[in-house]
């Protein structure tokens, strides 16, 4: 009797200890399905890419070397041992992720404000210069008590002498009217009669604008401007050049000759060297000789880095 109630007892005892067990082995198991899977959302989140991207797990198999006989450690201590690491190691991803985040916030602010002061100086060298260099106004010419005619006005009634001048430069007649009225205009330009030279080269951008001299009438009514003595006009006329048709046949001349007109207009040496820069750089291998030999030049006069 005795025997029996012990022995029920026992049976028990062992049955209480098995389930206690058993619930505490299927809450670790519960825990470690669930650190199993915010471990696989960290790394989706630190390797988007995915192709198998994991992270070495800090947690190495132990070899056994427990001496035959001696009994073995507690299998609910070590997995518990086990959910602490995985524990530590989903803080340690997460950390990271954390720092990754800032470092990313700190690019974008970085490069919003690069943007931003890249813009601002595109939008000032888009700007046309001041025209320092245009003809005085009336209240200019009554303030300095100048009796003498303003020269649009001058130029408004050419002399006889000037006339002639204009009279003498041969018209072309090839039949081609785009190509005769550029001529015509350049032939302007060489005797030194800018102002007829570049109404004639405006008339071939407004009636021929598809033409590519085009490109050249626009370039030479800029270098028209900058031999008379007018950079500021001369600017707005080279950078529109190369700005309306950048693959046309003298956008590098108007780059190059946009740079003479900055440094007649006393602009920042900066400011001339990213003209050169932009030439080089866009057209580097369409350059002449001479004008590369010039641009060497015009860097070093400027000190361009």
């Amino acid at each position: 009797m005795r025997i029996a109630l012990a022995a029920a007892l026992a049976f028990a005892a062992f049955g209480f200890n098995g389930t206690a067990q058993a619930q505490a082995q299927g809450g670790i198991d519960q825990r470690v399905d669930r650190l199993e899977r915010e471990m696989r959302a960290v790394q989706r989140k630190v390797f988007p890419g995915g192709a198998g991207a994991t992270v070495e797990p800090q947690i190495t198999p132990q070899v056994d070397t427990t001496a035959p006989g001696v009994p073995a450690t507690n299998p609910l201590a070590d997995l518990t041992q086990r959910v602490a690491a995985l524990e530590g190691q989903i803080q340690t991803l997460t950390g990271q992720v954390e720092q990754n985040q800032y470092r990313v916030r700190q690019l974008e602010e970085a490069f919003g404000a690069y943007k931003a002061a890249t813009d601002g100086r595109l939008k000032a060298l888009e700007t046309p210069p001041v025209q320092a260099d245009a003809a005085p106004t009336d209240a200019d010419v009554a303030a300095a008590g100048d009796p003498a005619p303003r020269p649009a006005a001058a130029a408004a009634k050419p002399s006889a002498d000037r006339a002639a001048k204009v009279a003498a430069v041969e018209r072309p007649n090839s039949g081609d009217a785009a190509e005769d009225l550029y001529l015509y205009g350049f032939r302007l330009w060489q005797a030194k009669l800018y102002p007829e030279a570049r109404k004639a080269l405006e008339q071939v951008t407004t009636k021929y604008a598809s033409s590519k001299r085009a490109s050249y009438a626009r370039n030479l009514i800029g270098r028209a401007y900058l031999d008379d003595n007018a950079p500021s006009l001369a600017a707005v006329a080279f950078y529109d050049n190369y700005k309306k048709d950048p693959n046309g046949e003298r956008a590098p001349d108007s780059l190059y000759y946009l740079a003479q007109a900055l440094v007649k207009l006393n602009k920042p040496a900066g400011e001339v060297c990213k003209v050169y820069e932009e030439l080089t750089k866009v057209y580097g291998d369409q350059l002449s000789a001479e004008m590369k030999a010039g641009v060497a030049k015009g860097r070093a006069d400027q000190r361009c880095k």
